[in-house]
């Protein structure tokens, strides 16, 4: 009998972190065959050109996104290389292919009755996989989505802020990412160090990521592989509205109140923004 990737002590740590507080759990998926260097090579051949990101690895904490280098090497060789090449490379939406798709669906679905309990269904369930050579940086950002991410291979720490620190992430950045008008990547300012929370990651250990949480990562001293597991929430959609209602009501001159994090809901602004939305008003 297969073992689950989430164990019962893992689900117990995840229980007591979703869905607002980050943090480590355990996890079984070590050796498993899609997630080696080789069945890599073969993934990234079969996505689509925009589902394949790759990027120097010797990049700062904060980076400009029209500032990183454009990278040397083709996919394959960045993966066959990554020992050496000093990059990090991200493959997106593993689920377009099948049996990723399988792994992913499989793997959210041992956690889906407590995410269900506590934020309803698990909508917009996406994966992702990073390789990263020795001691490479990916840059200070947030992500919209639920999210845990899996060390299969080497390690890494992760750097976590609080997601509702707006001397860290201004509420117009915010709103200028739910309408694509800024790049996850965030400022960083030194000052911020202090009040984020470094956590190392080795095989078989994994980070619970809230939504919006800031973070950087540091690779540590050999290749790492991890697979990012991310699905979003009705509570997700209705605090990303909330951000496009008050770009809106920003646009007017108002100066409007922030959304609310859970358990508190945003359905007011979230349903005034579809509504704009639909009449083409929401820019």
């Amino acid at each position: 009998m297969t073992k689950p990737v989430f164990p019962p002590e893992a689900q117990n740590e995840l229980s007591g972190l979703y869905p607002e507080k980050h943090g480590p759990i355990s996890h079984n998926l070590l050796e498993h065959p899609l997630l080696s260097l080789e069945a890599l090579v073969t993934l990234a051949q079969s996505l689509p050109d925009a589902s394949v990101e790759y990027n120097p690895g010797n990049l700062p904490i904060g980076i400009d996104p029209d500032d990183v280098p454009s990278p040397l090497l083709s996919i394959e060789d960045t993966i066959r290389s990554i020992e050496d090449s000093g990059s990090w490379m991200v493959l997106k939406r593993i689920e377009q292919h099948p049996e990723y798709a399988r792994l992913l669906g499989d793997t959210l679905a041992e956690i889906e009755p407590l995410v269900r309990q506590r934020t309803g269904g698990m909508l917009g369930q996406e994966g992702f996989i990073f390789v990263s050579s020795p001691g490479s940086v990916t840059p200070f950002h947030f992500d919209p989505e639920h999210n845990i991410l899996l060390q299969i291979r080497g390690e890494k720490t992760m750097t976590v802020f609080p997601a509702d620190d707006e001397a860290i992430v201004a509420p117009q950045a915010h709103e200028a990412f739910h309408i694509g008008q800024h790049h996850r990547n965030q400022v960083w300012r030194e000052e911020f160090a202090a009040k984020g929370e470094a956590i190392r990651l080795t095989p078989g250990e994994a980070i619970y990521v809230p939504v919006k949480a800031p973070h950087w990562v540091q690779n540590g001293g050999s290749v790492s592989i991890s697979l990012s597991i991310t699905w979003r929430s009705e509570w997700s959609y209705e605090e990303a509205d909330a951000r496009g209602f008050n770009r809106v009501a920003r646009r007017l001159g108002m100066r409007p109140a922030s959304p609310a994090r859970y358990p508190a809901r945003n359905r007011g602004k979230s349903l005034a923004y579809r509504a704009l939305r639909r009449l083409n008003l929401d820019r």
